[in-house]
């Protein structure tokens, strides 16, 4: 590579870190004991004198570090990149709606189903998944928001039929609740500022509109107007320093490049965008703003930041080009951007980020087959050395069902047979470390017949051992093999529905005087004997419950009830996926102890997948049925998002 150099002042110790303005020129002599030498220019140092040598590579670092490897021989550096990630989508795939907050706290509310309704729902962000909020008074679509995500300013709107709205709602992280009026009720307006001083400005009412409103936290007052009246323009800053970005007019197909900066009192121009849009969104403040999606046409991921003089656009773009977008965030450097239309209406979220780490959003991927392709199997053990057992076979309309003694053993690509069950069955229970710790119990046989036979797998072969309780199948369950549980599920002869405990202490089984609050079965289920959980079940239910060894108690409800779900994790950290509520679901939600939230669909949707593999930032869905399709061996695996040091090496050009 060629030579670089760097000018020092004198007594200054290099650091290693270079800027590219500054990397030329040479290196004054230093620390000289003659005064009289202390101008005399030395002979320029090589960058290798300049720079630390280390074996392996440090940590922590800064942005613009520089260092040797002697280990790989390769020049480094940390390096700042932007990039926009995939984040969980939202719980109802939106457009025109609004958005508030930040990037790890966000806030979407209000927009439209098209062709269905308006939506009055509100959806909370926490930096991983999406969770339901409450409900707006009004249901209503290209409104405008501001605030934050316990303190949120929802205005304007329109309504079909009925048309525009004046209407303003207040959110207090839990409920909406009415506020003062706009002067001039509109559609397709931004919004600034926080819910005590709001800022709403342009939009369109009979034609486009250049008015800006100033809101006290009571009352809406009349401000300076924009310059260039416009509709579907996006809003960041304070009601104090505020920002109006590109925007349109209607009728018709003219987008504006021009940015206007608010001071309070009156609009002055600001520096162009270099893509104008429409419909698309904008956040951060007058001096370190984002703006992103929109349409001009055509519709545009691109992505550009203003630092209160112009806008520079970004090398990164949105995956998804949208318009009719929400977004949030504080400044130009972390926003999240969420719904639009691309088309079709979308609830794709992304998340912006300008930061020296890489980051790797959530996903489920393929991984290899079953061997045995089946429903309702249960497995334990970590993603990478995972058992699976049990099952059905057959599902198909009228057929029997015939249960499964396969077992299976995954190494995080590929299955492989071992030794099977001695009671072929599915919809068991399960419990145990894996992958040469596990019991089987319960379950069903085929149809109309169950099974009260407990076995336990050392790794190699399974072992008859004292039976459970009671013929019994489509329980929950979770624990050791020396401390499970089970609770609910169907009892012969005539498939009741029981709401009993159980306890196995790695030789007998006992009932206990707990019950869950539910009567029902066929479910998701994980944790121990003293931090169990179960969710949904019977009825499509969204109920969640814990379990402390004694107590049932009620839990968050999951957002989207179902049946038959996957299942992996903790009481405190449960992954619940796929599933039927008629229908097969994709969806896939994250419970913390308190609430369930969004998170990336599986794949391949299905009835029935594995349950007890892996776990929450690391689940194993195998296995399931597909309508139409029948069985499959189908297996993706779940990682949850990573972030790693974007340390770069550096090359000659």
């Amino acid at each position: 590579m060629g030579t670089i150099k760097r000018n020092f002042s004198n007594n200054v110790t290099p650091t290693g870190k270079f800027d590219s303005a500054d990397l030329t020129g040479t290196i004054p002599a230093t620390n000289v004991a003659d005064a009289s030498l202390t101008n005399v220019t030395s002979v320029p140092a090589s960058v290798g004198d300049l720079v630390q040598k280390v074996a392996s590579d440090p940590s922590p670092a800064s942005a613009g570090d520089v260092w040797y490897n002697t280990t790989s021989n390769a020049l480094k550096s940390l390096v700042a990149s932007q990039a926009w990630s995939s984040g969980s989508p939202l719980i109802t795939a939106r457009y025109d709606l609004a958005g508030a907050g930040t990037q790890t706290n966000g806030l979407a509310f209000g927009g439209s189903t098209f062709p269905g309704p308006a939506i009055s729902s509100a959806e909370e962000y926490n930096g991983s998944g999406w969770s339901l909020g409450g409900n707006l008074g009004t249901a209503r679509y290209g409104l405008a928001g501001a605030g934050t995500q316990t303190a949120g300013l929802g205005f304007g709107g329109y309504v079909s039929p009925g048309g525009n709205r004046n209407l303003t709602e207040e959110y207090d992280g839990t409920s909406w609740t009415a506020g003062g009026t706009l002067g001039t009720a509109r559609r397709y307006l931004a919004g600034a500022g926080i819910q005590t001083a709001g800022l709403g400005f342009g939009g369109f009412s009979t034609t486009n509109s250049n008015a800006t409103e100033e809101y006290d936290g009571s009352s809406w007052t009349a401000g300076g107007n924009l310059s260039t009246a416009r509709n579907g323009l996006s809003g960041a800053g304070i009601q104090t320093a505020g920002l109006a970005i590109s925007g349109g007019l209607s009728p018709g197909t003219t987008v504006l490049s021009s940015t206007e900066e608010y001071d309070g009192s009156a609009w002055t121009a600001g520096g162009n965008v270099n893509t104008a849009v429409r419909l698309g969104s904008g956040t951060g403040t007058q001096t370190s703003a984002l703006k992103f999606g929109g349409g001009s046409p055509p519709l545009t991921g691109s992505t550009e930041s203003y630092d209160g003089t112009s806008w520079t656009t970004s090398p990164a773009t949105l995956a998804t080009a949208r318009a009719n977008l929400g977004g949030s965030g504080a400044n130009n450097t972390a926003a999240l951007a969420f719904g639009g239309a691309s088309p079709p209406i979308t609830g794709v979220t992304e998340e912006y980020n300008v930061s020296t780490n890489v980051i790797t959003a959530a996903a489920w991927s393929s991984g290899g087959n079953l061997n045995t392709a089946r429903i309702h199997n249960r497995g334990v053990g970590p993603q990478t050395a995972a058992v699976s057992f049990s099952g059905y076979i057959n599902v198909d309309p009228g057929a029997l069902n015939t249960g499964s003694n396969s077992t299976e053993e995954y190494d995080g690509a590929t299955w492989t047979s071992l030794n099977n069950l001695n009671t072929a069955r599915g919809v068991s229970g399960k419990a145990g470390a894996g992958p040469t710790s596990a019991v089987c119990f319960a379950g069903q046989t085929g149809t109309g017949t169950f099974s009260n036979a407990t076995e336990e797998w050392n790794g190699s072969t399974w072992t008859s051992v004292n039976n459970f309780p009671e013929v019994n199948s489509s329980l929950f369950s979770g624990g050791t093999e020396s401390a499970a549980f089970s609770a609910g599920g169907y009892v012969a002869p005539v498939a009741n529905q029981v709401d009993t405990t159980k306890h196995y202490d790695g030789t007998t089984w006992s009932v206990v005087p707990a019950t869950i609050s539910s009567i029902r079965g066929q479910g998701g289920s994980g944790g121990t004997q003293t931090a169990g959980i179960i969710f949904n079940g019977t009825s499509n239910t969204t109920i969640t419950q814990e379990y402390d060894g004694s107590t049932w108690t009620t839990g968050g409800n999951m957002i989207v009830g179902r049946r038959e779900p996957g299942a992996s994790g903790t009481q405190t950290a449960m992954l619940g996926y796929s599933g039927y509520n008629p229908g097969v679901i994709t969806s896939t939600e994250l419970y913390d102890g308190t609430s369930w939230i969004t998170q990336p669909n599986m794949t391949t949707g299905r009835i029935g997948p594995g349950q007890g593999m892996g776990g929450s930032t690391s689940a194993l869905g195998a296995g399931g049925y597909i309508p139409g399709t029948g069985n499959v061996g189908t297996t993706e695996e779940f990682t949850g998002e990573t972030s790693a040091i974007n340390i770069v090496e550096i090359t000659t050009s």
